[in-house]
């Protein structure tokens, strides 16, 4: 049985038109932008199981490359259905973003915390970004991407960070990157990092507010656990 034979109620579009798009499970929101299944499953059925591969986690789905995604497994799975779900995770990212950036004031760590999950959580890399502030503690202009690495590590070179802090006329910055393995253990290449962060910053009559770890749940603050 394909959608089309499904009863009206059950068809996705049909009850997202009826109903608005809350009522609608993640699989059939999916099955919206994919069209069709294959001939053995509908197209809710096969994003079901799908999702159900991901552990039924959005996040695990916007991980998955277009060769995971077309993988054998995924019968009526081709590249065009697999970028148009990349591209609807990215856009729930994007819009999370968005959300977290309307939040315009750091004070804490979870503030920190809060305007760099959307930018962190999905990443398979480590990434690390300063936030810098006015004297009322608004950011200013978008958190500025420092370096990209690989799984483990990135490098991030001082002077290019206070350097764009002066550009922006910061008085005070925060430091974040994500530890993609979920673990929030800071390393010893991260404490080193920071007291090379905490020592410039004075010498250019920076404040240093914070430097946070950022994993998919929690976070870890330098400045919480007395580091710093």
């Amino acid at each position: 049985m394909n959608i089309k034979e499904l009863p009206t109620d059950d068809r996705p579009r049909e009850k997202l038109a009826a109903n608005g798009p809350e009522a609608l499970t993640a699989a059939e929101l999916l099955a919206i932008l994919i069209g069709s299944g294959n001939t053995e499953e509908t197209a809710v059925e096969l994003m079901q199981r799908v999702l159900a591969d991901c552990g039924n986690s959005l996040r695990q789905l916007g991980r998955m490359s277009i060769d995971e995604l077309t993988a054998t497994r995924y019968k009526g799975l081709g590249p065009a259905k697999a970028i148009t779900i990349i591209a609807a995770c990215e856009l729930g990212k994007r819009r999370a973003t968005e959300a977290a950036m309307e939040k315009r004031y750091v004070h804490s760590a979870t503030d920190i915390f809060r305007l760099m999950h959307p930018i962190m959580q999905d990443l398979p890399h480590e990434e690390s970004y300063a936030i810098y502030l006015r004297p009322d503690s608004s950011v200013i202009g978008k958190p500025y991407l420092v370096s990209r690495g690989g799984i483990a590590e990135t490098l991030v070179d001082v002077r290019l960070t206070l350097r764009e802090a002066i550009m922006r006329r910061a008085t005070a910055f925060a430091f974040t990157h994500n530890h993609p393995s979920g673990n929030l253990r800071p390393s010893q290449a991260d404490d080193r990092l920071t007291e090379r962060l905490s020592r410039a910053a004075k010498v250019m009559e920076l404040q240093m507010l914070d430097h946070v770890i950022v994993t998919d749940t929690n976070y870890y603050s330098y400045r919480e656990q007395g580091k710093l």
